[in-house]
C-alpha cells in the first residue's frame, strides 16, 4: 500500500497544472539547496579543525551552542515549513486502513529537506571524530541523541502547525532570550551544555531524546488520527459571521470600498494576521545593522531604514493582487476600475508605513541621525516602493491560501525573473546610493538623494499609475486563469 502511495504521489507531481510552468523554479531551487548542501558539508568536516586550532575541545563547543541551533531550527521549520499532506478525503471512501494514511504521511514529513540536510552537517562531524579517536560508543549515543531531537523539531512542527498564538510565543521567548545572551545578561548555553554533553559522557543519556521522539510521533499519530474525520478535522471550518460597517471609508469613494474589503481581510484571515505580526517583527530588524556596523559596513544602514519602516509594504504589497486570488474573477467581472483598485493598496501601504515610522521612534535612543535614516527610508518607500511592489504584482501570479499562516515568505509560483528584476530597486538602489555617497560625499548626501528619488516618485505617481494600470489589464487574463489552477 505504501507503494500505491508513493506511485500516487509521483503522478500528483508530474501531472500537476504547475509543473511546467515552474520547472525553472524547480531547477534553481536545485542548485540553492546544493549550495545550502555544501556548506553543510564544508562545516561538518572543517569545524572540527577550526575549533581545535583554536585551543577548544570541538565536541564540547558544539555541544554549547546546540541549544541554539535548534532553536533556530524550530523557528525556521515553524514558519517556512509546509506540512505535507496527502488528498485524504478519496482515499477514505477505499479499504484503506486510516492508521496507513497516517504513518505515510508522517512518513513524508521525515524525508523533508528541513530534515535531510542535517544529515550533511552531523554525520561528517561524527566521522571526524571517529577518526580523530573519540570513543566509538559514545559517538554514536551522541549522534542518535541529536537525531532524534531533529525529528522531535519536526513533530513539535506538525503539532503546532495550526496554533497561531503558540507560535507567536515560542518565537518571543527565542527573540527574549536571543537578546539577553546578546547583551551578556543571560547566557542559556551555559546552562543547558551539560545536557548535550551528557549524551556523550553517560552511556544511558541518549535513550531520553530517542524515548522522546517515539512519544512525540505516537502523539501526532494520535493527533492526526483524531482529525482523519469528514465530520472533524477533514470538514470546513464554519464561524459566525460579523458585519463592520467602516462607515467612515464611505468619504473616498471606490477606493474606499476596497480599503473596507482589504481592513476585513487582515483581521478576518490567517495569512493576513502573520503578514501583520512579520511586520512588527521587521521594527526591530534594524538593530542588526545600526549596532553591528563593523559587521554589516555603514551603507546598510540604510538597507535597515528601508526595511523598518517597510515591513509591511514588502510582506503585503509583494502578494498583490494575490490577496484576492479567492474571488478575483468575480471581481474582474464587476464595473471597477483597476485605477481604484491599485490606489487602495497603495493607500494601504503608506497608511503602514507612516505608522512603522511612527512605532520605529525607539530607534531615537541610538540618536538622531540613525531616526533620520529610517525617516528617508520611509520617504523611499512611499514615493518608490510602492509603487514598484504594485508593478511586480502585475506579473505575480500565485494565489494564497487565506486560512494558511505558512509561506508567509514565499511562495515558489511567486518566482519569476521580471519580479525578481523589478524587486532589485526596492532595496539594492538605496543602498547603492548610500554607498556612493559615503565614498565620495557624505551620509546626508546619500540621504537626501533617497529623499529626493521618494519625493519625484510622489509628484509623478498618476503617471506611474497609468502605466502600472495598462500592465494589471494587460497580464488579466493570464492572473485569472492561474488563480483557477488548484494544483
Amino acid at each position: 500500500m505504501i507503494n500505491k502511495f508513493i506511485y500516487l504521489e509521483w503522478k500528483a507531481f508530474s501531472r500537476s497544472a504547475s509543473f511546467a510552468k515552474s520547472l525553472g523554479f524547480k531547477i534553481l531551487m536545485g542548485f540553492v539547496a546544493l549550495y545550502f548542501i555544501l556548506i553543510f558539508l564544508a562545516l561538518g568536516v572543517g569545524s572540527f579543525y577550526i575549533l581545535k586550532k583554536s585551543n577548544l575541545d570541538p565536541l564540547l563547543a558544539i555541544n554549547k551552542f546546540l541549544i541554539l541551533y535548534f532553536a533556530v531550527d524550530l523557528t525556521i521549520r515553524l514558519l517556512a515549513q509546509k506540512i505535507p499532506v496527502l488528498n485524504i478525503k478519496p482515499l477514505l471512501l477505499l479499504r484503506i486502513s486510516k492508521p496507513t494514511i497516517v504513518h505515510f504521511s508522517l512518513g513524508k514529513t521525515m524525508i523533508s529537506f528541513f530534515n535531510i540536510i542535517h544529515f550533511f552537517l552531523f554525520i561528517p562531524f561524527t566521522i571526524v571524530l571517529l577518526i580523530e579517536g573519540y570513543d566509538v560508543i559514545s559517538v554514536l549515543m551522541w549522534f542518535m541523541a541529536i537525531f532524534s531531537l531533529i525529528y522531535i523539531n519536526n513533530f513539535v512542527n506538525i503539532l503546532l502547525s495550526n496554533k497561531d498564538n503558540l507560535l507567536g510565543v515560542f518565537i518571543a521567548v527565542v527573540a527574549i532570550f536571543a537578546g539577553l545572551q546578546y547583551y551578556n545578561y543571560f547566557n542559556i548555553t551555559d546552562y543547558l551544555a551539560p545536557v548535550f554533553n551528557a549524551f556523550f559522557d553517560t552511556k544511558w543519556a541518549f535513550a531520553i531524546p530517542v524515548v522522546a521522539l517515539v512519544a512525540i510521533y505516537y502523539t501526532s499519530f494520535k493527533f492526526l488520527m483524531s482529525n482523519l474525520y469528514l465530520d472533524a478535522g477533514l470538514s470546513s471550518k464554519t464561524a459566525v459571521a460579523r458585519t463592520e460597517q467602516l462607515t467612515w471609508l464611505n468619504q473616498f469613494g471606490n477606493t474606499g470600498t476596497f480599503l473596507k474589503n482589504d481592513i476585513k481581510l487582515i483581521k478576518r484571515n490567517k495569512r493576513s494576521k502573520t503578514t501583520v505580526g512579520l511586520s512588527i517583527l521587521f521594527l526591530f530588524y534594524g538593530l542588526l545593522f545600526f549596532t553591528n556596523t563593523d559587521m554589516y559596513g555603514s551603507a546598510m544602514k540604510i538597507f535597515g531604514g528601508v526595511f523598518v519602516s517597510g515591513g509591511f509594504l514588502i510582506a503585503f504589497g509583494q502578494y498583490v493582487p494575490g490577496w484576492d486570488s479567492s474571488y478575483y474573477q468575480l471581481l474582474m467581472t464587476q464595473n471597477v476600475s483597476y485605477k481604484d483598485y491599485l490606489k487602495s493598496k497603495w493607500s494601504l501601504m503608506v497608511i503602514a508605513t507612516i505608522l512603522s515610522t511612527i512605532l520605529a521612534s525607539f530607534y531615537l535612543y541610538f540618536g538622531w541621525e540613525t531616526y533620520l535614516i529610517i525617516v528617508v527610508g520611509a520617504i523611499y518607500n512611499i514615493g518608490v516602493n510602492s509603487q514598484l511592489v504594485l508593478l511586480g504584482g502585475a506579473f505575480n501570479k500565485a494565489p494564497i491560501d487565506l486560512s494558511s499562516s505558512k509561506g508567509a515568505f514565499g511562495d515558489k509560483k511567486a518566482f519569476n525573473v521580471k519580479t525578481m528584476i523589478i524587486s532589485i530597486p526596492q532595496l539594492g538602489l538605496p543602498v547603492f546610493i548610500y554607498w556612493l555617497a559615503l565614498k565620495y560625499a557624505s551620509a546626508n548626501t546619500g540621504l537626501i538623494i533617497i529623499a529626493v528619488l521618494g519625493v519625484l516618485g510622489l509628484l509623478f505617481k498618476s503617471k506611474v499609475f497609468v502605466l502600472i494600470e495598462k500592465i494589471y489589464k494587460k497580464e488579466k487574463y493570464a492572473t485569472i486563469a492561474a488563480y483557477k489552477q488548484t494544483s
